[in-house]
C-alpha cells in the first residue's frame, strides 16, 4: 500500500518546513526507520525517518523549497505500485468546481450545487479542526488534497477566500494576520509572508513588529531567529490568554536529594544532576496522580497512558521542550544519559523528530541561575508544568530546635480545566515526599 511522505509539523505554531536534503533519491529502496530527509523548522534542523519499507517515488519537493506542513511531497511504494493521483477526477458536469490555474479558490456557499459532491463524511485532523473553528469555518466544506482535511488544507482555504473576497492583486493573509496588522498600523504589502503562496501569517506580523524600524531587513540566521522568537511569543501568548492558570507552591527539604545524588553518581559514569533526580521523582509522582499527566484537547480531558516528561531548554532562538519518553520506566542513570544527549542536540539545533513529540508534562528548572522561585506558563495541551528554583540553605525548625537545611522551592502551574486545586496539591505533596525520602518511591 502506498505510504505518503509529508512535510511534518513539530508543533502547533509551525506553518512550513524547508527541505534541506533528501538522503534517498527517486527510485531508491528505503527501509522503515532509516533517515529519509532533513527539514528545517523555525528552531532546528531535523532528520525525518521513513515510515515504511518500499521505493521512494513521486518526489514533488526540491531541496531548499519551503513546503506547508501536512503537504504530500513524495510516496513510498511497494514494487510495481503506481504513484496515486492526489487530485480527484472531475465528474460529468463539474468543470466549474475547480478554479482556473493560478487562481485562488472562492468561498462557495454550503447551498451551492457545486459543493454537494464534497458533502460526504470526511476525516479531519485535530489541528485542522481547531484552526477552522478559530476562523468560523465549517471544516467539512473544505476539499482536502489527500484522504483527510489537514492543517495545510484549512490554511489554503483561508488564504484563497481572503484573495477572492478582496479582488485580484491583493496581499494573501490570514484573518488573524489582517487583524494584527490593522491594530498595529502596518501595511500587509510590506510584510514578507511565510505561508502557502507567500501568504502573510500572524507570526509574520508579530516578527515585523519586533524588527527595528531603522534597521535593514534581517536575512539568513538573524531572520530565522526573529521568526522563531515570534512564533514562540505567539504560542505562549495564546497559552496565557486561553488557559485558566492557577499555582501551588511547596518548599522541599533537599537534604536527602544530596545524598541520593551522591549515591547515584557513584554507580554511574554519566554526570548526575539534581534535574535528573527531579525528572525521576516527577515521573513516579505522576503514576500516583494520572490526572496531572492528562491533557486538554478537543474541548475535553484526554488521559495519557504513558508518561513522557519534557524539559524546557533555553536556546539562542527561543525555548524548546525536548522529551524523555516513558520516563517512569527509566533509572536515574538512564535519565541522565538521555537528558544530556537531548540537551546537547537542542543547543546545537540538531533535533531528532522524536525529541519534541508526545510530551505529557514539563519541567522548567532555573535553579542553576540562582532563581529562588518562579511561575511557568503551561505548555498546551499538557495540564501542568513544574517550575524549580535553586537549592539554598535555610534555618528550619526540627523537633524543637533550629537547623540549617538545604531547601528548594517548587511551583506547580496547572490548567484548571484539567487539574483542580486539591489534585494539584496532592501531586505536589507526593512529589515532596519522594524528594525528601527517595526510598518511598520503592
Amino acid at each position: 500500500m502506498a505510504t505518503k511522505v509529508i512535510m511534518p509539523a513539530l508543533g502547533m505554531a509551525q506553518e512550513t518546513g524547508k527541505l534541506l536534503a533528501w538522503f534517498k533519491q527517486q527510485g531508491e529502496t528505503v527501509v522503515k526507520g532509516e533517515a529519509l530527509m532533513e527539514i528545517e523548522t523555525d528552531k532546528s534542523a531535523v532528520e525525518i525517518e521513513a515510515a515504511a519499507d518500499g521505493v521512494l517515488s513521486g518526489v514533488m519537493a526540491e531541496v531548499g523549497q519551503d513546503v506547508p506542513v501536512g503537504q504530500v511531497i513524495a510516496w513510498i511504494l511497494a514494487p510495481g505500485e503506481a504513484v496515486p493521483d492526489l487530485a480527484p477526477a472531475p465528474s460529468a458536469g463539474s468543470e466549474k468546481e475547480a478554479p482556473a490555474a493560478g487562481q485562488p479558490a472562492t468561498n462557495m456557499s454550503m447551498e451551492s450545487p457545486s459543493t454537494e459532491a464534497y458533502r460526504v463524511p470526511v476525516e479531519i485532523s485535530p489541528v485542522a479542526r481547531k484552526i477552522a473553528n478559530e476562523h468560523g469555518i465549517d471544516p467539512t466544506s473544505i476539499k482536502p488534497a489527500g484522504d483527510r482535511v489537514q492543517k495545510a488544507d484549512v490554511l489554503a482555504y483561508i488564504h484563497g477566500v481572503s484573495s477572492a473576497e478582496n479582488g485580484a492583486g491583493v496581499v494573501l493573509a490570514s484573518p488573524k494576520a489582517r487583524r494584527l496588522a490593522r491594530e498595529r498600523g502596518l501595511t500587509l504589502s510590506t510584510i514578507p509572508g511565510s505561508g502557502p503562496g507567500k501568504a502573510v501569517l500572524a507570526a509574520d506580523v508579530l516578527a515585523q513588529v519586533k524588527r527595528p524600524r531603522q534597521q535593514p531587513s534581517l536575512t539568513g540566521a538573524a531572520s530565522q531567529t526573529s521568526k522563531a522568537w515570534a512564533v514562540m511569543a505567539e504560542r505562549l501568548t495564546a497559552a496565557w490568554q486561553s488557559i485558566p492558570h492557577f499555582y501551588v507552591e511547596r518548599e522541599v527539604d533537599a537534604t536527602q536529594m544530596k545524598a541520593w545524588r551522591q549515591a547515584a553518581q557513584e554507580k554511574s559514569s554519566a554526570r548526575i544532576t539534581y534535574t535528573d533526580l527531579l525528572i525521576k521523582a516527577v515521573a513516579m509522582a505522576l503514576k500516583q496522580h494520572p490526572r496531572v499527566n492528562a491533557s486538554w484537547d478537543e474541548g475535553g480531558i484526554q488521559h495519557n497512558a504513558d508518561i513522557h516528561i519534557g524539559l524546557a531548554v533555553a536556546i539562542e532562538d527561543g525555548l524548546v521542550v525536548p522529551v524523555i519518553p516513558h520516563t517512569d520506566t527509566l533509572a536515574v542513570a538512564e535519565i541522565a544519559e538521555k537528558r544530556q544527549a537531548m540537551v546537547d542536540r537542542a543547543l546545537k539545533g540538531t533535533f531528532k523528530m522524536q525529541d519534541l513529540e508526545s510530551g505529557t508534562f514539563t519541567i522548567s528548572n532555573l535553579g542553576m541561575y540562582g532563581v529562588k522561585r518562579f511561575s511557568a506558563i503551561v505548555n498546551p495541551p499538557q495540564a501542568a508544568i513544574l517550575a524549580v528554583g535553586t537549592i539554598s540553605d535555610k534555618a528550619v525548625p526540627v523537633e524543637g530546635h533550629v537547623e540549617i537545611r538545604p531547601t528548594m522551592e517548587l511551583t506547580l502551574s496547572c490548567d484548571h480545566r484539567v487539574v483542580d486545586g486539591a489534585r494539584g496539591a496532592r501531586f505536589l505533596e507526593t512529589l515532596a515526599d519522594y524528594l525528601e525520602e527517595p526510598l518511598r518511591m520503592l
